[in-house]
């Protein structure tokens, strides 16, 4: 975080078995709650942009590919990618 980012308070509620799941990440990384919620949200938000990053790489190889098996290929990633297995 740069010195002019101020961190927003925010305030959520977790269910009772993620709190948990929290509270026991925190206790074996030997850090607070707050900063293992931190840490999950910024991987989170990290393997969304990687996910569509993907998604176009994809997407922009299966559209300048020749190769019709390279293609069909191309196109079960993307559906996986996007309705899952």
């Amino acid at each position: 975080m740069s010195s002019s980012e101020r961190p927003s308070r925010q305030s959520v509620s977790l269910p009772p078995r993620v709190a948990k799941r929290v509270r026991a990440l925190a206790r074996s990384r030997k850090a607070s709650a707050n900063r293992v919620i931190v840490d999950l949200i910024q991987e989170g938000l990290e393997a969304v942009a990687n996910e569509r990053r993907r998604f176009l790489e994809l997407a922009d190889r299966l559209s300048t590919t020749n190769s019709a098996t390279e293609r069909q290929r191309l196109k079960a990633e993307l559906a996986r990618l996007t309705f899952g297995e």
